[in-house]
C-alpha cells in the first residue's frame, strides 16, 4: 500500500510510454493504406540508416571526450574543496554548482550569443583587437562548443556528487595516513579516491546518458548554425525531427527505442566494470 501510489506513477509515466513506443515502432502509417503492421521493417531500416548512426557516432565522439574532461575537473573541484585548504570554499562550491541552476534553454541561448561572430562577444573580441578568432559555431568546432556548455553546465552538479561522497570518509583513516606519514597525494589515491568509487560510476553512467541524450544545446543552436547542425545531428533531435517535422511517428519511436537500448548497455558495462572488486 506504501509503493502503491509510486507504482501506478511509475507505470503511468515511464512504462507505459516504452509500450506505446513499441507499439508504434512495429507499425507504418502511410497516406495511400493507412497503418499497416510491419514488424521489425523500422529497426531494419534504421540499423541501415547512415544519418541514424552518423549520429550516434557523434555522441560517442562527444561522450568519450567530454565526459572524461568533466568528470576530471568536477572531481578536481571538489578534492580542493573537501582539502580544507582552499580559502573561501563556500563561495566557490555554490558559483561552481550555480550554472547548474540554469536552464539548459537559456544557458545554449546565452552561450551561443556569446559564440557569435557578428553580434556576440567573439565577433566584439574581433572588432576591439583587430583579431579574427575561429568560428566557434562552424562545423568544425560546433561539437566542441556545445560539449563546452554541457562542461558549464554539469561540472557543478558532478562536483556536488564527489564532494558529498568525500564528507562521509572516516576522519580516522585520514588520522591513520597522517600517522604514517602519507602526503597530500597519497591520501587521495589510497584513502579519497577508492572511498568515492561508487561516486564516480554514478557520475559516469549519468553522464553517459545525459551525452546519448543530447538535444537540447544543439537544437537551440540549430538556429544559429543551420549549415553545421543538421536534423539529424544527434539520435535524439533525428527522432524530434522525424516526428514533429516529418511526421514519421513509428520510425521515429524506433529510433528512440535502439538509442534506449545502446544507453541501457553500455551503461551497463561500465557499472559492471566500475563496481567490480580488485582481485
Amino acid at each position: 500500500m506504501f509503493v502503491g501510489p509510486f507504482m501506478l506513477v511509475f507505470a503511468l509515466v515511464f512504462l507505459a510510454p516504452i509500450v506505446y513506443s513499441l507499439y508504434l515502432s512495429v507499425f507504418r502509417t502511410q497516406m495511400v493504406g493507412g497503418t499497416t503492421f510491419v514488424g521489425l521493417d523500422n529497426y531494419a531500416r534504421a540499423i541501415q540508416d547512415p544519418q541514424f548512426w552518423e549520429g550516434v557516432g557523434r555522441v560517442g565522439l562527444f561522450l568519450v571526450v567530454q565526459v572524461p574532461i568533466m568528470l576530471g575537473i568536477a572531481l578536481l573541484v571538489a578534492l580542493a574543496i573537501d582539502s580544507g585548504r582552499l580559502y573561501g570554499r563556500n563561495f566557490f562550491r555554490i558559483s561552481i554548482f550555480m550554472p547548474y541552476a540554469v536552464p539548459a534553454v537559456v544557458a545554449s541561448l546565452m552561450w551561443g550569443f556569446m559564440y557569435g561572430t557578428r553580434f556576440g562577444l567573439i565577433g566584439n573580441i574581433n572588432d576591439a583587437f583587430g583579431v579574427s578568432l575561429p568560428n566557434p559555431l562552424s562545423p568544425e568546432l560546433v561539437l566542441a562548443s556545445i560539449g563546452n556548455i554541457v562542461t558549464w553546465e554539469f561540472v557543478g552538479y558532478n562536483m556536488l556528487i564527489f564532494y558529498s561522497a568525500l564528507r562521509v570518509v572516516p576522519h580516522s583513516l585520514y588520522e591513520a595516513a597522517e600517522i604514517d606519514g602519507a602526503g597530500q597525494w597519497r591520501v587521495v589515491t589510497a584513502i579519497k579516491l577508492p572511498a568515492i568509487r561508487g561516486a564516480l560510476v554514478i557520475a559516469t553512467i549519468f553522464s553517459i546518458i545525459g551525452s546519448f541524450q543530447l538535444f537540447n544545446e544543439p537544437s537551440i543552436l540549430q538556429s544559429l548554425a543551420p549549415n553545421a547542425i543538421s536534423t539529424s545531428y544527434t539520435p535524439n533531435l533525428y527522432a524530434y525531427s522525424l516526428s514533429f517535422s516529418g511526421q514519421q511517428y513509428n520510425y521515429s519511436a524506433t529510433v528512440a527505442i535502439i538509442m534506449g537500448l545502446i544507453t541501457m548497455v553500455i551503461a551497463y558495462v561500465v557499472q559492471l566494470r566500475g563496481m567490480r572488486k580488485e582481485p
